[in-house]
């Protein structure tokens, strides 16, 4: 059977369609790019917002249209928060909920799916369903939290964790295929370990992964600020772990993330930023910001804009806030018009750009370590390469030779917004 895989949204979601490829493949099927080559597509969706909602019944569409005998199995939160809207779109045969995501593929094809069980040489490298260089792991789903702008607790359920033995045999497995990072994913990675009864089990997932694997980098993906003490940023002392932390604020106004429920202020979130970046020289910090949630005035944006700015970012992610429906910040009163919501966030994205440029400036003529992960197009001159710095640095380089897969120490160069220039060192391949 050839089988064609998207997804749309989260890191979360892009390990789980990766997990799916390789179970595909496992099984003897083929995982196909070409959705009209398929017979069978595979949608995992987002419903972060009403814009992940509308393009992921666009892509049901699009990929009915491509191939009209081809079925479609939809899964993720917009299936499992709005089955009906799903179940009428063309070409849909199937719908599968997230807590039953994990054996979607052995529901597709009848057959039981057995974890790591072929030599990895005997099939080739890069199983994932687009031969990412980064490998994205899922350690954790659902979420305990309770903010009120979030309809992930409702999509996903309550907080569960992997064992750290399942995570650890997985991390070592992906890197015989030829990966060269690992990223850890969850709803809630902070959380890691404390349904299993264990409070700072992320620190030890951690400790593991790096006493036990030989992945070259690991890196994590968003952290909840109040899941973190200063003592967590000792683990940075091992190289291997990646100088990256996103740290999602979503305002930098405390009445503002009163009402959204979060469990941070302007004076802990500050002090938190600041114990990491002693901990962790050249740390790159990123971050979610949310502009025009229900109740935000301009004094507040005002109040929001100015702490953002004394944080010097690495890199930020600007959200309108979007109603979803069945959460608490929907019941709300005083929403902000669309028209207030793009003013505010046209001034964030400037800024986060500033910001962007600002960090990178700051390794001008320093030579970091670059996972090069793909081509980007070609010139007279040779491939443009991109990679990434440990400390989520995007940068380019034109280079004769494509790169992918390659760590290599890189000089930085000037920065762009299309990616930092870079001098890749070929002599001194880490």
């Amino acid at each position: 059977m050839k089988v064609h895989l998207r997804t749309l949204g989260c890191r979360l979601n892009q390990a789980e369609i990766d997990s799916m490829a390789r179970q595909f493949r496992q099984q003897g099927h083929e995982v196909v790019d070409d959705p009209g080559s398929a017979d069978w597509h595979v949608v995992n969706t987002c419903a972060v917002t009403q814009d992940a909602n509308r393009s992921s019944r666009h892509l049901i569409r699009e990929l009915h249209q491509s191939n009209t005998d081809a079925q479609i199995t939809v899964t993720g939160c917009y299936a499992q928060i709005a089955p009906s809207e799903i179940s009428v779109l063309p070409g849909v045969t199937r719908i599968v909920d997230n807590l039953s995501k994990d054996h979607l593929v052995e529901t597709v094809t009848g057959k039981p799916v057995e974890l790591f069980d072929l030599d990895p040489l005997s099939r080739g490298n890069k199983l994932g369903a687009y031969g990412r260089t980064r490998a994205f792991v899922k350690v954790q789903d659902g979420c305990d939290n309770a903010c009120t702008f979030c309809i992930t607790t409702v999509a996903r359920g309550a907080g569960r964790s992997r064992s750290v033995a399942e995570v650890v045999h997985e991390i070592q497995h992906l890197h015989t295929l030829g990966y060269q990072e690992a990223v850890l994913t969850g709803v809630h990675l902070g959380s890691y370990g404390h349904d299993l009864g264990d409070e700072s089990g992320l620190e030890h997932l951690v400790g593991a992964i790096l006493e036990n694997t030989d992945i070259p980098r690991l890196r994590l993906s968003s952290l909840e600020p109040w899941d973190l003490t200063p003592t967590f940023f000792d683990l940075w002392q091992n190289p291997r772990l990646c100088r990256h932390l996103h740290l999602p604020l979503q305002s930098g106004c405390d009445a503002t993330l009163r009402r959204m429920r979060r469990r941070t202020n302007q004076v802990q979130f500050r002090s938190l930023i600041a114990a990491a970046r002693d901990r962790i020289p050249g740390v790159g910090i990123t971050t979610d910001i949310i502009v025009g949630f229900p109740g935000e005035t301009d004094e507040e944006f005002a109040i929001s804009q100015q702490f953002i700015a004394g944080m010097n970012f690495a890199g930020m992610h600007v959200f309108r806030y979007s109603k979803r429906p069945g959460t608490a910040a929907a019941r709300m009163k005083a929403h902000v018009p669309e028209s207030v919501k793009k003013q505010r966030s046209a001034q964030l994205l400037a800024m986060a750009q500033e910001q962007e440029k600002q960090f990178a400036d700051q390794f001008y003529g320093q030579t970091l370590a670059v996972l090069w992960e793909h081509i980007a197009g070609a010139t007279e001159d040779g491939f443009i390469n991109v990679g990434y710095t440990d400390n989520y640095v995007r940068v380019r380089s034109v280079h004769p030779r494509v790169l992918t897969d390659l760590v290599t120490s890189a000089r930085i160069g000037d920065y762009a917004a299309s990616g930092t220039h870079a001098e890749p060192l070929l002599n001194q391949v880490d």
